[in-house]
């Protein structure tokens, strides 16, 4: 395995004593900050942003990377957008300015998928993220962090800025729209919110609303953070050490979500870590491990108030919202859509991208998801690169 791979785009795999003493000490965040390497980001900028709660951002900045050549008439541009640990970083190798090779480097590329030798590909982190769009860990006006006085931000507060970014970057019209889990929830938004901005879209493994199961799961997460004492309500920037102890379990536990227990229970079993038994002599589960692990890979990339600046705006999911329900809101929906399921997902279970697709007219499977079977759950969107890729091909032939 490449350790600068994210574990969401790779199988479980065992983890050894020396990968864990690879680590070393966590960083107080593992955002993108102003002085780092800028790596293979764009920025723009889109100015003030008024959100639904009320606030504003005064000065709102995109970080972004794109991929191809655009064309003349400006027609084979394709929007990729990323899930909650995400980032720009679609495809391409680690190196200054990205801990991680790209996380759908798969999918996109020449001759691929999304073939950049054809498509031009662009792939915006976040608003609220933390690897060089504004949030939280981002300087206020007053030279301070936002921390915990980011604004709470909606899914549709990001599309918004999204929108304002295509303006930004002169992309009246999106050949396609694509995004997976939060991603795909951007891309329900985008149909909705501006119909006459793009072509198609691809919802993969996102549902129309974030249930009261799926807000307990990520609830739990959010306090797991809180809960560190050196969160300390989120002002931690300065401090010799930050919640990574939190942001860790959080990923730990968000990690038992992406997965399914298929994949768990077949790649560790109940093996041991190491010779020392786990039954009362201090060793461990070979599965503990792996969680820990990557729980604490996780901090040297992520930033614990982004991550539940993020998770609040996934609760906030809600395509009805304001709008008679989901039914009434699927029918605004324009553009040639696929919307692909799991079978093992139970974090956005497969019933929520059937609802999606019967609600739909525009459709390329006529009420029917793209179902794919696979072992590894919510992440095999990410995982399962030649079926994703067979159903993103339908598409753009569409």
């Amino acid at each position: 395995m490449d350790w600068q791979t994210t574990a969401d785009t790779v199988p479980s795999s065992f983890i050894t004593e020396a990968q864990v003493h690879t680590l070393g000490k966590p960083p107080v965040t593992g955002a993108w900050r102003e002085g780092d390497p800028v790596g293979e980001r764009l920025f723009a900028s889109i100015g003030a942003l008024a959100v639904e709660s009320g606030d504003e951002l005064p000065s709102v900045r995109i970080a972004y990377e794109s991929w191809g050549t655009l064309s003349p008439a400006k027609d084979n541009a394709i929007l990729v957008l990323h899930a909650l640990t995400g980032d720009s970083h679609v495809t391409g190798a680690h190196g200054p300015g990205h801990t991680n090779s790209g996380w759908w480097s798969a999918i996109v590329g020449p001759g691929k998928a999304i073939d950049t030798d054809r498509w031009f590909v662009v792939a915006p982190n976040v608003l609220g993220g933390c690897q060089g769009t504004t949030g939280p860990a981002s300087l206020a006006p007053d030279g301070a962090e936002w921390a915990a006085r980011f604004p709470y931000v909606t899914i549709r507060d990001q599309v918004a800025a999204q929108i304002a970014f295509s303006d930004a970057i002169g992309i009246d019209r999106w050949a396609a729209v694509v995004g997976g889990s939060m991603g795909g929830m951007h891309v329900l938004e985008w149909a909705i919110m501006a119909p006459e901005r793009l072509e198609r879209i691809a919802v993969l493994a996102a549902p129309p609303v974030t249930t009261a199961d799926q807000i307990a799961l990520n609830t739990v997460q959010m306090e797991a953070i809180r809960t560190d004492p050196a969160f300390r309500h989120g002002d931690f920037y300065d401090e010799l050490e930050g919640p990574t102890r939190g942001l860790a379990l959080a990923r730990r536990m968000a990690l038992l979500n992406y997965r399914s227990p298929t994949e768990l229970n077949e790649r560790f079993h109940r093996e041991w870590q190491s010779d020392i038994s786990p039954l009362g002599a201090g060793g461990r589960f070979a599965v503990e491990s792996y969680l820990d692990f990557h729980g604490n890979k996780f901090t040297r990339r992520f930033d614990a108030n982004s991550y539940i600046t993020l998770t609040e705006s996934m609760n906030s999911h809600d395509i009805g919202r304001g709008r008679g329900g989901v039914a009434a809101a699927l029918e605004r929906i324009t553009a040639r859509a696929l919307v692909l399921g799991v079978g093992s997902d139970r974090y956005f279970p497969y019933s929520g991208q059937a609802e999606i697709a019967a609600g739909l007219r525009t459709g390329i499977r006529q009420g029917e998801p793209y179902r794919i079977e696979s072992e590894y759950g919510h992440d095999a969107f990410l995982i399962e690169s030649d079926l994703v890729g067979e159903a993103i091909t339908e598409l753009l032939a569409a």
